[in-house]
C-alpha cells in the first residue's frame, strides 16, 4: 500500500487538474466549439486518470479476488465507457449544432464556411 499511495496521489491529482482545466477553458474560450472541445478533452483525459488511480488504489488496499480485482475491472469499465462515448458524444453534439447554424468565432468576423443550402444531417 505504501508503494502505490504516490501512484493514487499522481493518477488522481492529474486526472482533477484536467477536469479542471477543462472547467477554465469553459469559461474562458470564446465560442460553443473551442468550450466543447476543452470540456471533451478534459473530461475524458480526466475521468481516465482518475479512474487509473482508483484501480491502482483498490487493488494495494483490498488484495483479495472480489474486492480487488473485480471492482478494478468494473472502474476500468467504466473509464473505457467514457473513454468511447464522451468523443462520440462531442462530435454529434458539435455536428449538430454547426446544421443547426452556430458558426465558429473569428477574430476578424468573417464566417469560417458558408453552408451550402441542401447540406446538413443525413
Amino acid at each position: 500500500m505504501i508503494v502505490a499511495l504516490p501512484l493514487v496521489i499522481f493518477f488522481v491529482s492529474a486526472g482533477i487538474f484536467f477536469f479542471f482545466a477543462g472547467a477554465v477553458g469553459f469559461l474562458r474560450f470564446p465560442d460553443f466549439y473551442s468550450r466543447m472541445h476543452a470540456t471533451g478533452k478534459g473530461d475524458t483525459f480526466g475521468i481516465l486518470l482518475c479512474c487509473i488511480g482508483l484501480s491502482i488504489y483498490n487493488i494495494a488496499a483490498h488484495p483479495s479476488w472480489y474486492l480487488g480485482v473485480v471492482q478494478c475491472v468494473k472502474v476500468m469499465s467504466i473509464a473505457v465507457f467514457w473513454f468511447l462515448a464522451s468523443p462520440t458524444v462531442t462530435h454529434a453534439l458539435l455536428r449538430s449544432a454547426f446544421v443547426s447554424g452556430v458558426m465558429p468565432w473569428t477574430k476578424d468576423g468573417i464566417p469560417v464556411r458558408e453552408r451550402e443550402e441542401g447540406e446538413g444531417a443525413p
